[in-house]
């Protein structure tokens, strides 16, 4: 998997596999507390289910997970604490996030992970992490998937724990298998 997936940076990431996201993601779900709000932000295809797929299975998450673009919220129970998962593709307006149950998952019964979030970030919180999925196209041989580089940009105290545990957990798993 260390090939797959490498750390370029603080928080860093760069992944050449679906499976290589998930495991960071997975990474990524071991860490989460209740109050954490990861927003995730990229193109169609970017990554942002496969990144939380890994999440829901680094949390004890036992069902399938998929976008929930037409339900706009799909709770998860994990082997701990539950799972939100948004996705916010369909909302027009900040006025619409209190009936997507938006502000009910942030009251602390589980990490909420929103997809097309980042047009609501200062509706959603200051204390939350900004996770950028980009496709590297530029990186791309001919009908190969390309990679992706994955940015997590910590807002506020909690943030910056979770980001500097991620790349430490990162470290001493992924890079301990290389």
């Amino acid at each position: 998997m260390g090939a797959d997936l490498r750390r370029t940076g603080a928080g860093t990431y760069v992944s050449t596999s679906p499976e290589a996201t998930i495991e960071l993601g997975r990474i990524l779900g071991t860490l989460l507390g209740a109050d954490d709000l990861l927003i995730l932000t990229g193109d169609l295809g970017a990554g942002k289910t496969q990144l939380t797929k890994g999440v829901a299975r680094g949390m004890g998450v036992a069902d399938e997970v998929t976008s929930p673009t037409f339900n706009i919220e799909v709770t998860h129970e994990g082997a701990e604490t539950d799972l939100h998962h948004f996705d916010l593709y369909r909302l027009d307006d900040a006025s619409q996030l209190g009936d997507a149950g938006v502000y009910d998952a942030l009251d602390g019964d589980g990490p909420c992970l929103v997809e097309w979030g980042e047009a609501f970030a200062d509706e959603l919180g200051d204390e939350r992490v900004d996770v950028t999925l980009e496709r590297l196209d530029d990186e791309v041989a001919a009908n190969v998937e390309p990679p992706r580089s994955i940015t997590f940009e910590p807002h506020g105290t909690e943030a910056t724990r979770l980001v500097l545990s991620l790349d430490a957990a990162f470290d001493a798993t992924i890079c301990k298998e290389s």
